[in-house]
């Protein structure tokens, strides 16, 4: 059986997305959505952008109200949210395991364009390595 995630932050705009993006590009077979509590209006450009370079397409996303999701049950769900800076959310629907794998928010980087495009890099690449070892802790069959 196909195993269901469910990535959860604020604004589900940069950092779940990014993971959703990843664990789609390891697994196919994986069933990922993101969602956020109070979710932005679109998925942040930077974040696209980033993704576009390592060949992961985002452009057709969409942030995403957990609420949608309550009703579904889910093997895991993973909060990305670093919790020095705000609440992560708390999935109150039917799961197998809670995680939490959090990052720094790309969106709050300040400075040259150059300066904002590299910390959405960093970001990407943390996001990357550490939903691989989640992977495969967890999913590697």
């Amino acid at each position: 059986m196909n195993k269901k995630i469910l990535i959860l932050c604020t604004g589900n705009s940069c950092r779940s997305q990014m993971a959703e993006g990843f664990l789609k590009s390891f697994d196919s077979n994986l069933v990922v959505h993101s969602a956020g509590t109070n979710p932005s209006s679109q998925v942040h450009p930077k974040a696209i952008q980033v993704m576009n370079e390592i060949g992961i397409d985002l452009s057709q996303n969409f942030p995403k109200k957990v609420d949608q999701f309550l009703g579904e049950p889910f093997d895991f769900v993973i909060t990305v949210c670093d919790n020095a800076k705000e609440t992560c959310p708390v999935f109150i629907g039917k799961v197998g395991e809670q995680l939490h794998i959090g990052f720094e928010d790309p969106a709050d980087a300040t400075g040259t364009e150059e300066e904002i495009l590299s910390e959405f890099r960093r970001i990407r690449d943390e996001i990357k390595s550490d939903f691989f070892k989640f992977y495969e802790k967890y999913l590697r069959k």
